[in-house]
């Protein structure tokens, strides 16, 4: 199984990988032998600090900070990634945004009715625009040289569905596995895979303070661990090791798919 999940040579991208899942897809992907790791994140600070971790583990790490909500941005990413590391085999659209996660804000959860379009746009462009731009700006490598793998994180709100204002969210989440399943159509023939992980959830930097929210009211905390068949929040281990299995070998005859890292919070066939 080391063998399958053996990354040399591979050239992989991770978006909003500065911290949280996105980082541990990092360091897995250069534990597995990747020949470089392109850490993208919209702080500069975060996308250096992880590839320096990345080098410190025998891979080449890149910083490539760029906010992937602009197409011109994502544009340059891309050229950059190919001048410096000869281009990408392996895209891992990890970045997202829900929401501010104070405790003010959920415990204030707007109605759809209640927020406009302006609300709207941050769901969209971060969680079914940037994935799109990235795949557009990437992917034409990957054609050329008849491989490569993209994996798409995407939240279980896209497979169940959440109310208010993350009702957009849940949209766009789901927008993205419906594009991810197009994709991989499209790709199959250049043996090019196209798969989607979907996240329950997750303790990371990005989730901490509504964690802390949850945690200081008992009640809310057993509601929220009873929707769990495994009875703790994700790790961001588990879905990168997930991401791992999908970018390597091993999945070779996967695709199309949307896998469900989630502590069994939803079941399906």
């Amino acid at each position: 199984m080391s063998d399958l999940l053996d990354l040399s040579g591979k050239v992989a991208l991770i978006t909003g990988a500065g911290q949280g899942v996105g980082r541990q897809i990092a360091l897995f992907m250069a534990a597995h032998g990747a020949q470089g790791v392109i850490i993208n994140d919209i702080v500069a600070e975060r996308a250096q600090a992880v590839a320096a971790e990345v080098d410190a583990a025998g891979s080449k790490g890149l910083a490539l900070p760029a906010d992937i909500t602009d197409w011109k941005k994502v544009q340059q990413m891309a050229e950059d990634a190919k001048s410096q590391l000869g281009g990408v085999d392996i895209l891992v659209n990890n970045a997202g945004n829900a929401g501010p996660a104070t405790a003010e804000a959920l415990a204030s959860r707007k109605s759809f009715f209640e927020t406009s379009p302006e609300d709207w746009e941050m769901w969209i462009r971060v969680n079914y625009y940037s994935p799109m731009f990235t795949c557009r700006a990437l992917i034409p490598h990957m054609i050329e040289k008849q491989y490569g793998r993209v994996i798409n994180i995407i939240s279980d709100a896209g497979r169940v569905g959440e109310p208010n204002n993350l009702l957009v969210y849940s949209g766009a989440k789901a927008g993205t596995a419906g594009f991810t399943r197009g994709l991989a159509k499209e790709l199959g023939r250049h043996n090019v895979t196209a798969n989607c992980v979907a996240l329950g959830a997750t303790n990371t930097p990005a989730t901490a303070k509504s964690a802390e929210a949850v945690k200081s009211n008992p009640n809310i905390a057993k509601k929220a661990l009873s929707r769990y068949v495994i009875k703790r929040f994700g790790e961001p281990s588990d879905p990168a090791a997930m991401v791992l299995f999908l970018a390597s070998g091993a999945s070779s005859f996967i695709t199309g798919q949307t896998i469900p890292v989630n502590g069994g919070y939803s079941m399906t066939l």
